[in-house]
């Protein structure tokens, strides 16, 4: 009986301790750093000390970084939510090869590189790009409009690189809806609006929550789109935590920002994930 019980430890045990050498180590090791001292003119301090955390927590300028990364991260997420479930349930009734074609339409963007997506929104936003040409020609402005250095340019870019990750979600829970329910409700003169708001949404709201945790886990951690389409005016907490690497060295303080947002993150995660569970888990155990 214990050799039994320790077989699943021994087989796993390989993919833990590349989990512990690759990710738990490198996160112990930033925690760590963010306690130690930093001076201007002599570096990291071997000191231990809280007042980077101090500093975040007292520190309206912080405070204001961490209200955009997550306001931003929210409104990406609704945005992919109404976008990627609409998306969703149109290919789920497309027949095909109509279906396939389509879903590598949707799917395609993930063949690039991200920095390249944001390189090509950067070329729309600015103030001679097509969109301000558009609106200058439609004569719905006066004058060149950019939407470079705002946080509109940095949803939308986010929006456009993250809405796959939520229609591949909720078309997956599309696909378990046995056809057979909508047609009964149809039957029964249930009107089409109703068939989608008491049939189809219930059991697709799995996937719509547990894609929506996808999006904003990586919206929120996002660090190319914010810093092209963004800039240095327009700071996140990851392109923040950044400049304290690279251009100021001050690596604790740096190190702090990332935990607190990575502290925040899991607690937000794990609540909607037991929020999920408790209210659709008999949908995804079906």
């Amino acid at each position: 009986m214990p050799a039994r019980r320790a077989a699943p430890w021994l087989l796993s045990s390989p993919a833990l301790l590349l989990y512990a050498l690759f990710l738990v180590t490198p996160l112990v090791l930033v925690l760590l750093i963010s306690f130690y001292n930093f001076e201007f003119y002599g570096g990291i301090q071997d000191s231990f000390t809280a007042k980077n955390y101090i500093a975040i927590f007292t520190d309206g300028y912080y405070y204001e970084i961490y209200a955009r990364t997550f306001g931003v991260s929210l409104l990406v997420t609704v945005a992919c939510v109404i976008l990627g479930t609409a998306e969703a349930y149109v290919l789920s009734r497309m027949r095909n090869p109509w279906k396939g074609l389509f879903l590598m339409v949707v799917l395609g963007p993930l063949l690039v590189s991200v920095v390249v997506r944001t390189l090509g929104w950067a070329l729309l936003f600015g103030s001679t790009g097509l969109i301000s040409k558009s609106l200058l020609a439609l004569g719905l402005t006066a004058k060149p409009v950019s939407l470079m250095y705002t946080n509109l340019g940095v949803g939308i870019a986010l929006t456009h690189v993250l809405v796959p990750f939520l229609v591949i979600s909720v078309w997956a829970s599309l696909q378990r809806i046995n056809p057979a329910t909508e047609a009964a409700a149809l039957s029964l003169g249930a009107h089409p609006f109703t068939v989608m708001r008491r049939v189809i949404l219930p059991q697709a709201m799995p996937g719509v929550l547990s894609g929506s945790i996808m999006v904003f886990a990586l919206s929120v951690s996002a660090f190319a789109t914010p810093a092209i389409i963004g800039g240095r005016r327009l700071k996140t907490v990851a392109t923040a935590a950044y400049d304290e690497f690279l251009n100021t060295l001050d690596w604790p303080l740096g190190s702090a920002l990332a935990a607190v947002l990575l502290v925040v993150t899991v607690v937000a995660l794990i609540a909607a994930n037991r929020l999920i569970e408790r209210r659709y888990g008999a949908v995804f155990n079906t």
